[in-house]
């Protein structure tokens, strides 16, 4: 591994944590600087839309505090494969939600899965261009 695609893996690592990290603190416009303009997002097995970045920015914006006003990720096992300035990675995640149990109260939410990744390395950096998101197991819902 050369120092190109050491530094490559460590800017992909870093996408995927600007990506969490947005979600997570409800800080929307930083999703701009984890996809490109024209990026496809898939959120179908989770109960989501599968749309273009314009459309699904404003959708996790109104959607995610409504059901779920806090929300924390974990991220693991990053597999990232470089190929020139178009890359993939696929990362392991939990996302454990706190949510209203309708009586209340709340109830937990778990989702575990697995985030595929489409990147392009841009002249701002490496963004994805697409992401779907493979759920594996959940609980609560």
């Amino acid at each position: 591994m050369d120092l190109q695609e050491i530094s490559d893996r460590l800017e992909i690592t870093d996408v995927l944590i600007r990506y969490t990290r947005a979600i997570d603190t409800g800080d929307w416009d930083r999703l701009d600087t984890v996809f490109t303009p024209d990026a496809e997002i898939d959120y179908t097995e989770s109960g989501g839309i599968k749309d273009a970045f314009g459309v699904v920015k404003p959708w996790l914006a109104e959607m995610l505090p409504a059901f779920f006003p806090k929300r924390m990720h974990t991220l693991g096992q990053l597999e990232i494969a470089v190929d020139g300035d178009d890359a993939t990675c696929s990362a392991y995640f939990h996302n454990p939600m706190p949510m209203d149990d309708g009586n209340g109260g709340e109830k937990l939410v778990e989702l575990g899965g697995i985030y595929h990744h489409r990147l392009v390395r841009t002249g701002a950096g490496w963004r994805s261009r697409r992401l779907h998101e493979e759920v594996v197991w959940k609980v609560g819902l």
